[in-house]
């Protein structure tokens, strides 16, 4: 793992946003050039966080316009990543549209199981907890992730609709809290993760590790109440079970914000959604029997930038899917029972299409990977019907457990598996139209793309086994090439009746022969 640019990674919170620019050197060690913090509260609500409120948005598209300052300036790509408070809100595309607009920074919605696996990615490069089976708890505003890994393989991850602004909004909205509170707000945490709590029991786990906000800052009342120094960052530190619990009982014993304010190792701007993340955290160690916990210094936004080089190099290296996406597409054509062969043969053809056609599409190695990863599970949808099977193709994707991809990857590919027969892209298409422009256009050349290659394989007998481009001004010759003696005709057929699409987004007229004739 290798990088020789700074990246800058920024964490889209539901309480605060970070940016972190940095770059991975070849031991894999982070190397931080700038970190920058934001408490933005861009979530709020004590059930589902169903709409961003107009100044959460704005103050979160200056947060995002400043790091995309300080991001310019070290001339370092950015790579943002928004949780909970944004993949649940229902106005979130007038936030991303904005946050584009105005800040410029094209913000990745991710689900919290893709939340949980970066975290564990972030933290096994802090705390040396590589070979150890290890638990991973990351309390946000929003949402808690639990995490078992080992050697950096997840046995299991959970995203719960548990935080400390979520607890703290529906159960201590008074400024005094009160005893009935707190049983109430303790039972609903140890409804909500019972299953988790089973889960991670039976799995087992050598060592927990904490990361983030709220465990940090307990941890930092800990060695107050001790009369040691808080370093300004946390990693490493161990603190016990009656230390955690001492702490999470003087936020109880406080009684009311501004006294917990006043706490010797308290953040005084996190004083008041403290209290529903410590509870959460206090439930966590007491139902898992945890007697130590660890402190990772490195949660969602080291693991965005290690996630990023990986996938980077990945793609440099062997010009296809990183390994992690690799495998969660070979999963999901596996389940639905893909002919392999064909989904194989028709990837080949898209990608050799793709390299020969560049740079008349405009389009980088990112893309070529959704194209690799739609190629691969575009006849999913058989396994509902043959019928209408692009249509169901398109809503097992978008709505599949696909580690690795963020959520807006996996709508990018579900919609260009789902132009890949039948109609073209039409404005009456919702699940077209609400992408933004941009993607829109990507979702078409793409889907051109893969409309020709799959007519190149009508019979799913692999007859074509070659394609050359050759491009003039206003016209594209695509030339393929067979087995010696085997005829074409319906693959040919199959693909011309398929390439108005790409036809119309390159503005060349295309013309598919076989080589020779």
């Amino acid at each position: 793992m290798k990088s020789d640019r700074l990246i800058a990674a920024i964490d889209v919170g539901t309480n605060s946003f970070h940016l972190v620019i940095a770059s991975v050197n070849d031991k894999g060690i982070l190397q931080i050039h700038s970190r920058a913090k934001e408490m933005v509260r861009l979530g709020s609500g004590a059930g589902d966080m169903k709409r961003i409120s107009t100044e959460a948005i704005e103050r979160g598209v200056a947060a995002l316009k400043r790091f995309a300052t300080m991001a310019q300036k070290a001339k370092a790509p950015i790579r943002a990543i928004a949780t909970s408070a944004v993949r649940e809100a229902l106005n979130k595309d007038e936030f991303l549209r904005q946050a584009a607009d105005i800040a410029g920074v094209r913000v990745e919605v991710v689900s919290g199981l893709e939340e949980g696996r970066l975290i564990y990615v972030g933290a096994i490069h802090a705390v040396p907890i590589l070979s150890k089976k290890a638990l991973v708890i990351d309390i946000g505003g929003g949402s808690t992730e639990t995490v078992v890994g080992v050697k950096g393989e997840h046995y299991l991850i959970n995203s719960a609709k548990l935080g400390s602004i979520r607890l703290s909004q529906r159960f201590f909205a008074t400024e005094t809290t009160t005893p009935e509170q707190l049983i109430e707000c303790r039972e609903y945490i140890c409804g909500e993760l019972a299953s988790t709590f089973q889960q991670i029991l039976q799995t087992g786990f050598e060592i927990a590790v904490a990361t983030s906000g709220t465990a940090h800052t307990l941890a930092g009342m800990v060695l107050a109440a001790s009369g040691k120094r808080i370093p300004d960052v946390i990693n490493g530190l161990h603190i016990t079970r009656d230390e955690v619990l001492e702490a999470i009982q003087s936020l109880i014993r406080a009684g009311t914000s501004a006294a917990r304010a006043e706490i010797p190792g308290m953040e005084p701007n996190r004083s008041d959604i403290i209290l529903g993340g410590a509870l959460i955290l206090e439930q966590i160690i007491i139902n898992l029997n945890i007697q130590r916990l660890t402190l990772s210094a490195y949660a969602l936004r080291e693991g965005i930038l290690f996630d990023t080089v990986q996938k980077n190099e990945d793609i440099r290296v062997f010009h296809h899917l990183s390994r992690l996406r690799y495998e969660t597409i070979y999963h999901l054509c596996e389940l639905y029972q893909v002919n392999i062969p064909h989904a194989n043969h028709v990837k080949n053809l898209a990608q050799s299409l793709f390299d020969q056609l560049l740079p008349a599409i405009l389009l980088s190695d990112a893309e070529r990977e959704l194209l690799e990863a739609a190629a691969l599970l575009h006849d999913v949808g058989y396994h509902i019907s043959p019928d209408q099977h692009h249509k169901h193709s398109y809503y097992i994707i978008l709505n599949c457990v696909m580690p690795g991809f963020t959520n807006d990857e996996a709508e990018l590919i579900a919609n260009i598996s789902r132009y890949h027969r039948k109609s073209n892209p039409k404005k009456k298409h919702l699940n077209f139209t609400r992408l933004p422009a941009e993607k829109q256009k990507i979702v078409s050349i793409l889907a051109g793309i893969l409309r020709i290659a799959e007519g190149l394989d009508r019979r799913q007998q692999q007859i074509v086994n070659s394609i050359q481009v050759f491009k003039e001004k206003d016209l594209i010759h695509i030339y393929i090439q067979t087995n010696p003696g085997v005829g074409a005709d319906i693959e040919l057929w199959g693909a011309r009746r398929r390439k108005d699409l790409l036809e119309q987004m390159i503005g060349k007229k295309i013309v598919i022969s076989v080589l020779g004739e």
